[in-house]
């Protein structure tokens, strides 16, 4: 399995409502982004990759239970290491924002 395939398995046990890197023509969704590679390097090669990324949560439900979901889909995951961080609400918008950071690693 890839490293990808790891994180849109843990998004899709949650919701179809999943985009990488775009935003969606809905209230409530979520889109990830990987950011870098995070390598472990030994005597000149590569030992393991891991790859960095967020996922952020845009929904108008203050207390979304996609969130706990999520997290335990992260948790089931054997290559997902992850935390939560603070969430925001955009006033103009009235939607709450819940951003998450991972590491994927141990993916083929």
């Amino acid at each position: 399995m890839t490293w990808y395939e790891c994180i849109i398995d843990a998004h899709t046990a949650v919701t179809d409502r999943v985009s990488h890197g775009g935003r969606m023509k809905s209230k409530r969704y979520f889109v990830w982004q990987e950011e870098a590679p995070d390598d472990l390097i030994a005597d000149g090669k590569h030992i393991e990759r891991a790859i960095i990324g967020t996922t952020d949560l845009f929904t108008s439900m203050e207390f979304d239970p996609w969130c706990e979901a999520l997290e335990k889909a992260f948790d089931a995951s054997e290559h997902i290491a992850w935390e939560r961080l603070q969430p925001m609400y955009e006033a103009d918008t009235k939607i709450w924002h819940y951003r998450w950071r991972w590491e994927v690693f141990g993916c083929g």
